[in-house]
């Protein structure tokens, strides 16, 4: 094989890291992403936290959760991977379809429960459709509904706001 390194014969070629490894330097640089955007946007758990509404604030969203429900709260992983695509869904829709410049994240604890919220201008209602395997997109609430164990829609004299409960075990 060594034919089809376009002239690198002879040189040594970086080992791959083992996976361990790989994944605790992801998981550093994601922490240190997590806290920059806790530190630029709020702590959703004090407050709501303003994203302006543009695709990239998902990544933001997501992060700030991660950081949330893992590092602040100590939730189980699968707890927190749920509450992390599930936030990613809302803040979707907010995105898409509101044409909205700013939506407001918050994150609620009590005994038991997480109730994650997104909050947007408008007073248009999400729409729960039912999904076929060969569909590509419409899935977001439908991931809301089966991974959460409950959800809603409050409308506000100025838009709304979208919530999951997700049940938990506290330590």
């Amino acid at each position: 094989m060594m034919g089809d390194m376009a002239g690198l014969e002879g040189v040594e070629q970086p080992r791959p890291r083992s996976s361990a490894a790989a994944a605790r330097l992801t998981s550093v640089v994601e922490d240190e992403q997590a806290y920059k955007a806790l530190e630029l946007f709020g702590n959703p758990t004090e407050g709501e936290v303003r994203l302006p509404s543009r695709p990239e604030s998902a990544a933001t969203a997501r992060r700030i959760t991660s950081c949330v429900m893992l590092r602040q709260w100590q939730l189980p992983p699968q707890t927190a991977e749920y509450g992390v695509l599930l936030v990613s869904e809302l803040v979707g829709n907010a995105v898409r379809h509101t044409g909205a410049r700013i939506f407001g994240l918050r994150m609620l604890r009590r005994r038991g429960w997480v109730r994650i919220e997104v909050r947007d201008p408008s007073r248009g209602l999400p729409c729960l459709m039912p999904v076929r395997e060969t569909d590509v997109s419409g899935r977001g609430l439908f991931l809301v509904d089966k991974l959460s164990d409950r959800w809603g829609v409050d409308l506000l004299p100025r838009g709304k706001t979208t919530w999951f409960e997700m049940r938990t075990t506290d330590r």
